[in-house]
């Protein structure tokens, strides 16, 4: 029968040697609705909560990994994911799927995603440029 130390001391053993070889990535990244239209972010465009954005990647291992996200209030998405170092990404492609924000749905630009090697170390983020969608009409103040 093992005392309380004993079976401490084999259970942060097991503990650290497991952390060694664990892997944590993240990928965030925005939404915004380009209210101008300029295709670039500036003041007077609006961040776009409950927009969906699909980020899939592919592993060491080649498995590929299928992730779905929605933007919080301030309009950020993430995904993260601790996996074992020999199974981690390798690259990935985000792309935004629909906008909730019933005067800004129509995507912005011309990308249907973003493609990137996923390269960083365990316990970075990768920030991916944000995704636009713009207003079916831009106000008057953009002219």
């Amino acid at each position: 029968m093992m005392t309380g130390g004993v079976v401490l001391a084999v259970a942060l053993a097991l503990l650290l040697c497991g952390a060694s070889e664990a892997w944590t990535g993240e990928i965030r990244g925005r939404v915004v609705c380009d209210v101008c239209g300029d295709a670039s972010v500036g003041p007077e465009d609006l961040v776009l909560q409950g927009a969906e954005v699909a980020v899939l990647c592919i592993t060491e291992s080649g498995d590929v990994l299928n992730y779905q996200a929605f933007t919080n209030s301030k309009g950020i998405y993430q995904v993260a994911e601790t996996m074992p170092e020999s199974d981690r990404w390798v690259s990935c492609l985000a792309r935004p799927v629909s906008s909730l924000h019933e005067h800004c749905m129509r995507r912005g630009d011309a990308h249907s995603g973003i493609k990137f090697s996923y390269n960083r170390p365990s316990g970075h983020s990768h920030t991916v440029k944000p995704f636009l969608y713009k207003p079916a009409s831009a106000p008057l103040y953009c002219s």
